[in-house]
């Protein structure tokens, strides 16, 4: 028995809690950062406004940190609830629920929100690969990044036939295509184009290759490994 690779390897319980350390302090970072904008947004929205909270970049953000802690119990809730029924990996599957819903709802809430020529201005098309990835600037190739990062990171830990980088790609660009109609036929004052899905589904990619560690030795067959 190797005494020293027993010794090296910190307990899953010790993992788990640096993990979650770390998000808890990379939240908390972002949170610090934006804390001026949102802010802004807090009396609205405590005050439950639609307007000025749920209509606002600012405000959905606000909100979306604030349900943390809701979805923290959700998934508790749903994690004891499987382990109760004898469910295997029932945190990982809990994790990987909550994380898609939580980490996607909001921006697919941001980029249907409606501007100030909704209605009114028809819909608008922009099919040129690359031409408008020079316009978006960093802010916004890092929030096209982020649309559907949540779901390419949990979706392929919670569902093993997205399990691989093809599949990963043809689901965010699935998803964004489909926001992207709903922005033109709902004429909701926005571009809909071509980069935004080029983008979205990049960010699908590397957010599920970040989580590969996980998903690639659960859905591996056993003759594999022991290959």
């Amino acid at each position: 028995m190797n005494h020293n690779a027993s010794l090296s390897a910190p307990p899953r319980p010790t993992r788990r809690i640096v993990l979650l350390g770390l998000a808890v302090l990379c939240v908390a970072g972002a949170a610090f950062v934006v804390r001026g904008p949102l802010l802004m947004s807090a009396p609205r929205c405590m005050a439950g406004r639609w307007h000025g909270c749920f209509d606002t970049f600012n405000g959905v953000v606000l909100m979306t940190l604030v349900a943390l802690p809701l979805s923290g119990l959700v998934v508790w809730a749903l994690a004891r609830r499987r382990r109760a029924a004898g469910v295997p990996s029932a945190w990982r599957r809990s994790v990987a629920e909550v994380g898609m819903v939580h980490g996607t709802v909001p921006f697919v809430w941001m980029i249907l929100m409606p501007g100030s020529g909704a209605g009114v201005v028809p819909g608008r098309v922009s099919l040129v690969p690359l031409r408008d990835l020079v316009t978006m600037g960093p802010l916004g190739i890092a929030g096209n990044l982020l649309v559907f990062a949540a779901l390419g990171f949990f979706a392929p830990i919670r569902f093993g036939a997205l399990a691989s980088v093809p599949r990963i790609l043809a689901l965010g660009a699935g998803c964004s295509v489909l926001v992207e109609t709903a922005q033109y036929v709902l004429r909701l004052d926005r571009v809909s184009s071509v980069d935004d899905v080029l983008v979205n589904a990049a960010g699908a990619v590397l957010a599920g290759l970040a989580s590969r560690r996980w998903w690639r030795h659960r859905h591996t067959p056993a003759i594999c490994r022991a290959a």
